[in-house]
């Protein structure tokens, strides 16, 4: 069985057992976290408001951040460089289940 679940903008195709990184989460390592999926499939298919019925729990495995990005802004004629850096804060979960 496997279930659509929405966080942070993006969507995620998750199975139970799965370990996924995410966008920055509330709380810390161990904490529980529910999600309502957007689409569940397997053995029963529910989609829309059928799959709100649904629940997909998960754990916090840790927090952390990506690798470093770098950006560059060039403006000919001018000597015009700069570049930065950016590293994405994420937090990575296990998931536990998804019931009904």
């Amino acid at each position: 069985m496997f279930a659509i679940i929405s966080s942070g903008g993006k969507q995620y195709r998750v199975s139970e057992g799965d370990v996924i990184r995410v966008e920055s989460l509330q709380g810390e390592a161990g904490d529980k976290v529910d999600f309502t999926p957007v689409l569940v499939g397997g053995d029963q298919t529910a989609f829309g408001d059928d799959a709100g019925k649904f629940t997909v729990s998960a754990e916090v495995v840790e927090h952390g951040r990506g690798e470093k990005i770098y950006v560059r802004k060039y403006k000919s004629g001018i000597q015009y460089r700069r570049r930065t850096g950016h590293r994405q804060a994420y937090t990575a979960i296990k998931i536990t289940g998804i019931k009904a």
